[in-house]
């Protein structure tokens, strides 16, 4: 069996664009090239890899138990090209998924000192709901993932990096928010604006205080932090997010916090994909995280 980098690199490029076309233009091959790639790939293994469903290729248990392997060899690869680079420290690009709050106001923070220290200046940044992020890292799609919450998927692996406050807002002229604390009581009939599903932000409220209120009401979903700390100041509802997040709002006198007597803890997780290889660039940068 002579199975190259090459057909190692077009299956992997074929899992992540699910077309010839898309995989060719990304690899800078020829349609061609990519199909002949496959096929002969295919043909050493004795499997397809891959559904052909309607123009679309959908990888198949024989792929899945491939991507892990490929996706490992092609950065070991990486590794012995770059082996003997002024750059060997910390080389290649590192692909980081970020849930909403993490992305936008705890990764620039750990970037900026993993940039300092490493001298390494190749990193990609994908942020979404905690749930995306989590498919992306089993496609592997991504190296590694900083989340609001640990993954539950038996594939993918979650260590505590961080702890979060989360905190409830309200429009300054709601009826609570003259009062100095609240109990569960006080929430009773309320009406909540909340992020999408898959979020971190929604999972929190749901697990830790919406099975505490008596009649909650969902008044909107929005897939962003801020379309929701401006729906909670127009008066559209509560919300529960991250103290982070809430910051600037709470400043400006945009919204007001309601003080619950309530644990509002939560911890921060560092995910990869249990097969995921570890190259001396992911291993730097999971220590440098480990050290916050």
């Amino acid at each position: 069996m002579n199975i190259s980098l090459k057909q190692l690199k077009v299956f992997v490029g074929i899992t992540q664009h699910a077309t010839l076309t898309a995989a060719s233009e990304r690899l800078y091959l020829s349609k061609a090239a990519v199909s002949m790639a496959l096929s002969e790939l295919e043909k050493q293994l004795g499997h397809p890899l891959f559904d052909r469903v309607n123009h679309r290729l959908i990888l198949n248990q024989e792929g899945q138990k491939l991507l892990p392997l490929a996706d490992e060899l092609l950065h070991r690869a990486n590794d012995i090209n770059t082996l003997f680079s002024p750059q060997a420290k910390a080389s290649g690009t590192l692909r980081i998924g970020a849930s909403d709050t993490i992305g936008n106001h705890v990764l620039p923070f750990i970037l900026s000192g993993f940039r300092q220290q490493q001298q390494h200046y190749s990193q990609q940044v994908f942020i979404s709901n905690s749930e995306l992020i989590c498919q992306k890292l089993r496609d592997f799609e991504l190296d590694i993932a900083l989340i609001e919450g640990q993954a539950q998927q038996s594939d993918l692996v979650s260590t505590v990096f961080s702890q979060d406050s989360m905190c409830i807002i309200a429009p300054l002229s709601h009826p609570l928010a003259a009062k100095l604390q609240l109990s569960f009581n006080d929430l009773t009939n309320s009406e909540w604006v909340l992020r999408e599903a898959g979020s971190g932000s929604r999972s929190f409220f749901l697990q830790n205080l919406a099975t505490h209120i008596d009649n909650w009401s969902q008044s909107f979903e929005l897939n962003t932090t801020e379309a929701l700390i401006n729906s909670v100041a127009e008066g559209l509802g509560l919300g529960c997010l991250s103290s982070l997040a809430a910051q600037y709002a709470l400043q400006d006198g945009r919204v007001t916090q309601l003080n619950l007597n309530h644990p509002m803890q939560r911890q921060f997780w560092l995910v990869m994909h249990k097969d995921k290889y570890k190259n001396p660039l992911l291993t730097q940068f999971i220590d440098f995280c480990d050290q916050l």
